[in-house]
């Protein structure tokens, strides 16, 4: 592969490491085809090593990015309703304030949802903050998965 070639899936390695932060892009499926990418243009043991060690980076990252969060906030008492409608009102708070709303909507959602069915606040919060605690959790091993696998294919670059 050429080295402007090799740039441009650079800057797409880097565009899915923002889309993992933000999650406006699909962070993980950009780092993925753009590994794979390389390794087909580049051909070779050693670029299909390094897709097969990114793919296992984030497919392991992807795994535990959804059952070990998740057993947490079950094990702090979040119900998967509030977790629903987090997630709705997120959708919802990111078409009508862009970005942020995301954020809004989420916390607003779980929180609503843990006042609705525990009845009090000092009771809704805890649950909305640790429901927070998990989405930061999921977030950064998402982020540690993309990173190895980015590290990996840098490295790959550099050597191939």
């Amino acid at each position: 592969m050429s080295v402007w070639g090799e740039v441009i899936v650079g800057l797409v390695i880097l565009v899915g490491l923002i889309g993992v932060i933000v999650p406006i892009l699909p962070g993980v499926i950009l780092i993925f085809a753009a590994i794979a990418v390389w390794a087909f243009m580049t051909g070779g043991a050693e670029a299909w090593t390094v897709l097969a060690i990114a793919t296992v980076a984030l497919g392991i990252s992807g795994v535990v990015k959804y059952t070990w969060p998740g057993r947490r906030m079950r094990e702090a008492g979040v119900s998967n309703r509030a977790l629903l409608v987090g997630a709705v009102l997120g959708v919802a708070g990111f078409f009508v304030i862009p970005i942020v709303g995301l954020f809004i909507g989420f916390v607003l959602g779980v929180y609503l949802a843990e006042l609705h069915r525990l009845k009090t606040n000092q009771l809704a919060w805890p649950a909305t903050v640790h429901a927070l605690k998990g989405v930061g959790l999921s977030m950064l091993v998402e982020l540690l998965g993309a990173l190895v696998a980015a590290g990996v294919w840098l490295t790959g670059s550099i050597l191939t």
